[in-house]
């Protein structure tokens, strides 16, 4: 930031030289007005007011900080806030830069004249440069708040679709659960019974067990489903309660009693 303030001293330096040198201006002259271009430039962000009321008068009595007019209104159209504020800096500089010009130029007698052409140049030199700054910077704050509210609903409506997936995971681990987990233990407890029964054969037995394994092996396949679609939840108790312990020889027994009371 310093050196590139430093490099438009150095421009804007060299430029008021040569209209110095248009002007037939003296060496204290030139030297009076590289040193007000050098702390203008230098102050012009802490005090944008200051520097543009005194830069707008003092280029009446030093050409050579005649240009530094379109740095300085450019930075005081970004800088001030307040759009009262603004108009108020600009025009209490119009007022020091009329003032001064005519009070340099009235022996000559042709205050209307300065007037004018001290209007038109500050217009073309300060205030034009000013209104686009302000332009320039209100609309990059606006793209930038346009930036952020955009960021902020992408945000939200990955958070509406992340919360629906979410629920539409629970809901089909729910059904899952509900339906096939039932069946399942339904399958085993009869499974169970079927392979203690004493009617049937050593090999039909060996069937029934293999049925019976499959079944409990489907119901742990079905609580480690449900558990990942629920986010790594683990699955609610009741499957694995449904599931339940291994029927002891006795259950079995009183089981098939009862299934042999039944269809008796």
């Amino acid at each position: 930031m310093v050196a590139g303030d430093l490099a438009l001293v150095a421009v804007l330096v060299m430029l008021g030289l040569g209209v110095e040198e248009l002007d037939n201006g003296s060496t204290p002259r030139m030297a009076a007005g590289a040193v007000t271009v050098l702390a203008l430039v230098l102050l012009r962000r802490r005090l944008p007011v200051v520097t543009l009321v005194v830069g707008s008068a003092l280029s009446a009595y030093l050409p050579g900080a005649f240009l530094v007019g379109i740095l300085l209104g450019w930075s005081a159209g970004r800088r001030i806030s307040g759009v009262v504020r603004a108009f108020g800096a600009f025009t209490l500089a119009l007022l020091a830069s009329i003032a001064l010009s005519v009070a340099k130029e009235l022996p000559q007698g042709r205050p209307v004249l300065v007037v004018v052409f001290a209007t038109l140049i500050f217009l073309a030199t300060t205030v034009m440069p000013g209104l686009a700054s302000r332009y320039w910077s209100q609309r990059r704050t606006l793209l930038r708040a346009l930036q952020e509210r955009n960021a902020q609903l992408m945000r939200e409506r990955a958070m509406v679709a992340g919360q629906a997936r979410l629920r539409e995971r629970q809901r089909i681990a729910q059904d899952m659960h509900d339906s096939l987990g039932h069946q399942l233990a339904l399958i085993s407890v009869h499974t169970g019974a079927l392979e203690v029964d004493p009617a049937l054969t050593e090999r039909q037995r060996e069937a029934v067990g293999v049925l019976r394994q499959a079944s409990v092996s489907a119901m742990h396949e079905l609580r480690e489903v449900v558990g990942i679609l629920r986010d790594g939840v683990e699955a609610p108790a009741a499957v694995e309660e449904s599931a339940g312990p291994a029927p002891t020889h006795r259950t079995w027994c009183c089981w098939t009693s009862r299934c042999r009371s039944w269809t008796g």
